[in-house]
């Protein structure tokens, strides 16, 4: 695996390395010698999976309060998605600032999403099916979000949205003058 850094704190990109012959391929998506020696975590409880039909489909922005924080290591197996993760801790020297990465069938990337990021995706194609390891139990008392248009954000979504539960669609706009982070 191939472990790049991203413009916000603590956020790795991970590249397969895939190792072909005349069988096809083979690539490991997950070690832990080599998630512990790049100082990420390494004990995941919980594997979710999501399924998408319609290109536009936007989930997010989700994210756990403490201490049921969780980290995220996604990786998109059908399809394509744009992957939107926001630091939102406070102490963060990237605290407000997101970044977006494209995850998809074909080009095998993952993303590895710290404790205290809000995160979501959009669908950029139809039938799209996501993976994803997490650290924590969800705990749904401790669940929140943070709206997908929050104009504190201004997020550049790809595509007009096709669906979007009424939650994500309603989730509180910030205000960074009285934000604490999570």
């Amino acid at each position: 695996m191939i472990f790049q850094e991203t413009e916000l704190s603590d956020a790795r990109l991970i590249e397969v390395e895939p190792r072909g012959d005349e069988r096809g391929w083979f690539g490991r998506t997950f070690c832990t010698t080599e998630f512990g020696a790049n100082g990420l975590e390494t004990v995941f409880v919980q594997q979710n999976a999501s399924v998408s039909a319609q290109k536009g489909t936007l989930r997010g922005m989700h994210f756990q309060r403490a201490p049921h924080g969780e980290v995220k290591l996604l990786r998109c197996l059908r399809g394509a998605i744009l992957d939107v993760i926001i630091d939102l801790r406070r102490d963060s020297p990237t605290f407000l600032r997101h970044q977006g990465f494209e995850l998809s069938a074909e080009n095998r990337r993952m993303l590895y999403v710290p404790k205290g990021f809000a995160h979501g995706f959009q669908t950029l194609s139809d039938e799209v099916e996501v993976s994803y390891l997490v650290s924590a139990p969800y705990t749904p008392a401790s669940e929140g979000g943070v709206r997908y248009s929050d104009p504190l954000f201004n997020i550049d979504w790809p595509l007009p949205v096709s669906v979007i539960s009424d939650k994500d669609a309603n989730w509180p706009l910030l205000d960074a003058d009285t934000f604490q982070g999570i």
